[in-house]
C-alpha cells in the first residue's frame, strides 16, 4: 500500500525541504501534493473504474445499433407482446427474437449500474479513510502543517470528482441506448427495479451517496473491513428503503373504467393500485369481494359501478427520477457535513 507521505533520504518530510511549508517536492503545494497522493494511491481503482465505464459505453453504443437495425427491419417500434395498436399485428413472433436476443444483454447493463455504487462504496468509499487511519499513514500529513479538514478535503474531493464524471458518462450512454431498447418491445420498463436505478441521475446520485458513506464510516470505525461490511449494509438499507416509497414520491393518476369497458392501460404506465369504485365515486380495494361466496352480488352490495387504477404514466419517469436523486444527495451532503465535523472533533 502506498504511504500517506514519503520521507527523503535525511528522514525528513516534504515540509523539511521547504521551510515556508507552500511547496511539495516536484512544484506541487501542500493540498497539490496531497490529491496527487491520492491520486497515486487509487489509480488501481480508478483504472478499473475507467475501464469498465469504458467497456459499458462500447456494449451500450453496440447493443443500440444492433437493437435498432432489428426494430426497423421488423417494424417493431413501439410493439409489445400483447399491443393495442393495430399497426403491431402479426408481429408478436417478432417481439419473442427480439427479447431473446437482447434481454440478457440489456439487463447486464443495468445490472452494471445497479452495483456501481455498491462497488464504489466497497471498494473506494470504505478504504478511503479506514485504511489510512486503521494504518496511522494519516499522522505524517497532520504533523507537517496540513490541517485535518483539508486533509480529509483532498482525499475526497478528487474521488467525488472521477466518481461523478464516470457515472455521469455511462449513465448518459445507457440513456441513450434506453431509447431505442427500452420499454415495450424489450419489456423492461422504466419504473422496474433495474431500469429506475440504471436511468438519469439516479446511478450519480447513489454513487456519491456510497463515496460519502464509506468516507464517515471510515472516521467512525477506522478499520477497513469492519467499514466495507457497515458501508455495503447501509447502502443496500437505502436502495431498498427508497425503492420502497419511490411509488408515494409523487401523486399517481387514477383512471376508472365502465363495467364493461377493457381496464387496461399502456405498457409504459407503473400500476401502483386497483380496485373498484362505487357510484358516489369511493374507491374500494379489489380484495373486497375476494371471499365472498356471491362475488357479483357483494359488488351490488357495495354498489361499485366499475374500476379503478392508480398509476404513474411515463411522463413521470423524469420526476420521479429526480425526486429521489434529490433525496440521495441531500443525504450525501448531510453525511459529508457529519464527516468533516467528527474530522474537526477529533484532530482538532
Amino acid at each position: 500500500m502506498t504511504t500517506t507521505a514519503h520521507l527523503g533520504a535525511n528522514g525528513a518530510g516534504p515540509a523539511a525541504a521547504d521551510p515556508g511549508g507552500t511547496r511539495e517536492a516536484g512544484g506541487r503545494g501542500r493540498l497539490g501534493g496531497l490529491v496527487w497522493l491520492v491520486r497515486r494511491q487509487h489509480r488501481l481503482f480508478f483504472g478499473v473504474l475507467l475501464a469498465a465505464v469504458t467497456a459499458g459505453a462500447v456494449g451500450c453504443a453496440v447493443l443500440r445499433s444492433r437493437a435498432a437495425a432489428f426494430i426497423d427491419a421488423h417494424h417493431l417500434d413501439g410493439c409489445s407482446m400483447i399491443s393495442l395498436v393495430p399497426r403491431c399485428d402479426g408481429t408478436q413472433d417478432a417481439v419473442n427474437a427480439f427479447r431473446s436476443a437482447y434481454t440478457r444483454p440489456l439487463e447486464l447493463a443495468e445490472a452494471e449500474l445497479l452495483l456501481l455504487p455498491v462497488l464504489i462504496a466497497l471498494f473506494l468509499g470504505a478504504p478511503l479513510i479506514a485504511r489510512e487511519l486503521e494504518a496511522g499513514t494519516h499522522q505524517l500529513v497532520l504533523t507537517q502543517s496540513v490541517g485535518p479538514l483539508r486533509w480529509l478535503a483532498a482525499k475526497t474531493a478528487l474521488p467525488a470528482l472521477v466518481v461523478l464524471t464516470a457515472t455521469t458518462a455511462l449513465s448518459a450512454v445507457f440513456a441513450w441506448m434506453w431509447q431505442v431498447v427500452g420499454d415495450e418491445v424489450s419489456g423492461s420498463y422504466w419504473y422496474s427495479t433495474l431500469g429506475f436505478a440504471s436511468l438519469g441521475p439516479v446511478p450519480v446520485a447513489y454513487s456519491l451517496l456510497a463515496l460519502a458513506i464509506g468516507v464517515l464510516a471510515g472516521l467512525r470505525l477506522r478499520r477497513t473491513v469492519l467499514t466495507m461490511g457497515v458501508t455495503l449494509g447501509a447502502m443496500v438499507v437505502v436502495q431498498v428503503a427508497l425503492g420502497q416509497i419511490r411509488p408515494y414520491l409523487l401523486p399517481t393518476r387514477s383512471t376508472e373504467f365502465a363495467p364493461k369497458e377493457s381496464a387496461q392501460l399502456p405498457d409504459n404506465a407503473w400500476l401502483v393500485g386497483q380496485g373498484y369504485y362505487t357510484r358516489s365515486g369511493a374507491h374500494l380495494p379489489d380484495t373486497i369481494c375476494e371471499s365472498a361466496g356471491d362475488y357479483e352480488g357483494c359488488l351490488r352490495t357495495h354498489h361499485v359501478v366499475g374500476q379503478y387504477m392508480d398509476h404513474h404514466p411515463v411522463s413521470h419517469h423524469w420526476p420521479l427520477a429526480w425526486i429521489e436523486s434529490g433525496i440521495v444527495l441531500a443525504l450525501t451532503a448531510v453525511l459529508t457535513v457529519i464527516a468533516f465535523r467528527v474530522m474537526r472533533r477529533r484532530h482538532g
